[in-house]
């Protein structure tokens, strides 16, 4: 029998349950073959983190919790080993990248699993030069990991996993907190490794309009199960988290569906379409400012500052989308905005309060429900608990109401920071990154729960990297470059000047969304947004 090659993954009957909690896998049997690309999405809360932590021994080793079935690597028969025994096997990326920081500083953190595995010194500089240059942090190699952005702390971890040239390499959501270019490069080298040194690659994602051109095969999860399994086109083409212009060919009737701008705009230029020449909405007037910021500048202390000069204006009715690279000043902007980090020059006029979700989740979750999660706010706040089941509702978080929102997926948990807070009735809401590792169902919750927010009265900022969603959301973009407002202006005018421009108006401009092209149909046609 001819041996296993080192990069095929395998997973055998395997089954999982959290300690004291429900199967998260049941039955899951998969194959990738050595230096295959695969894709594996579902819902929030389907199992993927899971099952991609089972691949070196995250699952059930660290976890704990009830296992059965068999996963191997190579020749390798994983159940039996620990992650630290699969180091030079096995790459892995955590969703959460603080996680995975071990040394205060980038470049030794990079090095650190190459030390471990006993490299010689000439090797170990010559693969951190490489990953540094391959996701663009080069420049931050002596800072240290405290210092920098989530997008950037992300973008360390996946150095860190290059590094040691696995003959697997695992990523759970690499992309998530990541500024369109910085999500460009990671997954440029990611390509690199599977094209060039025919490296395995098992990638969880949200952000499918980046990942599943490079994905040789899809795989959906749903409850723990494998529902489906196939070439990344027809298996997406019906996913709710489909890039924008695969819903836009169903909607046109493109067979199949394209799942690039690229093609996409080649079926457009050989199919032509016929749209009304209505013209497109414009935003609503805003209303009386809510916050007003006036020669902001803050920083960490000691270091030169993150924002310099920042005037910004938050009016009722807004829903701003505030991008920019990772380490622009977003999170700090945010902070400062909600009196959270004091600006060491300017000023901050607040007409009403203000609540910051931040991007991680966990650090405002302590009750033992999200029921009570989400009650814990309104006590402390004096409002009445009333609001509390029509938040859950409206983030569909009732099925998880009576859960510990510490057994929850990433996405679930920023779903339940998002209710936590919006609860307590503040006009102001800023959202920083809501949409991490969250999957189309509940990004549409959110999206719709902001959009209800700013038509009620309040206003909401959120900052992201995801344009489709400043697209199908916002009334305004506000661009931060180098601690700077370098962009601030209707949704529309900022976004079709980006290079980074969403999808959808990249082929049929000057629409924005799926629902701008269906309302412009001579014959009004419903798709999805």
């Amino acid at each position: 029998m001819t041996a296993p090659h080192p990069g095929e993954v395998r997973w055998h009957d395997v089954g999982f349950a959290y300690p004291e909690g429900p199967p998260v896998l049941d039955g899951v049997d998969l194959v990738v073959a050595d230096g295959e690309v695969v894709l594996v999405v579902g819902g929030s809360g389907s199992g993927k983190s899971t099952l991609l932590r089972t691949v070196n021994g995250l699952v059930p080793h660290t976890t704990g919790g009830r296992f059965r079935g068999a996963v191997g690597v190579g020749p390798l028969d994983v159940t039996g080993l620990r992650p630290r025994d699969l180091a030079g096997a096995v790459g892995f990326v955590h969703q959460d990248p603080e996680a995975q920081v071990v040394v205060d500083e980038v470049e030794h953190d990079v090095a650190f699993v190459l030390e471990n595995l006993g490299l010689p010194e000439a090797d170990m500089r010559r693969r951190v030069e490489e990953v540094l240059d391959a996701v663009g942090i080069a420049a931050l190699r002596h800072r240290s990991p405290s210092t920098l952005s989530g997008g950037e702390r992300q973008r360390c971890a996946v150095a860190g996993a290059l590094a040691a040239a696995p003959a697997v390499l695992v990523l759970d959501e690499p992309t998530s907190m990541l500024d369109p270019q910085g999500a460009d490069d990671v997954l440029a080298a990611v390509a690199r490794l599977a094209d060039d040194l025919g490296t395995t690659v098992v990638m969880a994602e949200h952000r499918l309009e980046r990942a599943a051109p490079l994905a040789d095969r899809a795989v959906v999860l749903a409850d723990g199960r494998v529902a489906a399994d196939g070439a990344p086109g027809p298996v997406l083409a019906g996913d709710p988290g489909a890039p924008p212009v695969a819903h836009l060919g169903r909607l046109l009737g493109w067979d199949p569906p394209p799942l690039t701008v690229r093609e996409a705009r080649r079926r457009a230029r050989t199919t032509p379409v016929a749209l009304s020449p209505s013209p497109v909405p414009d935003p609503p007037a805003p209303g009386e400012p809510l916050v007003v910021a006036r020669g902001l500048a803050a920083g960490h202390g000691g270091r030169t500052p993150v924002l310099r000069g920042v005037d910004l204006t938050l009016h009722r009715g807004e829903v701003v989308a505030l991008v920019g690279r990772n380490g622009s000043g977003k999170s700090t902007l945010l902070r400062t905005l909600a009196d959270l980090a004091a600006p060491e020059a300017g000023t901050v006029d607040r007409r009403g309060r203000v609540a910051l979700v931040p991007q991680d989740p966990s650090s405002l979750l302590f009750s033992p429900t999200v029921r009570d999660e989400v009650a814990e706010t309104c006590r402390l706040v004096g409002r009445d608990a009333d609001e509390v089941e029509p938040w859950l509702a409206r983030l569909a978080l009732t099925d998880l109401a009576d859960r510990h929102p510490r057994s929850l997926s990433t996405g679930e948990r920023q779903r339940v920071a998002v209710a936590a807070v919006a609860v307590g009735g503040a006009p102001v809401l800023l959202l920083d990154e809501p949409t991490r590792g969250i999957d189309a169902t509940s990004r549409a919750a959110l999206e719709a729960a902001a959009t209800a927010h700013a038509a009620g009265g309040g206003a909401v900022v959120i900052a992201t990297h995801d344009v489709e969603l400043a697209a199908r959301t916002a009334t305004r973009v506000v661009s931060l470059g180098g601690g700077e407002v370098v962009a601030d202006g209707p949704a529309r005018q900022v976004l079709s000047g980006s290079l980074f421009a969403p999808q959808v108006l990249r082929v049929l401009p000057p629409h924005l969304t799926v629902a701008e092209v269906a309302a412009a149909l001579p014959t009004r046609t419903g798709g999805p947004r």
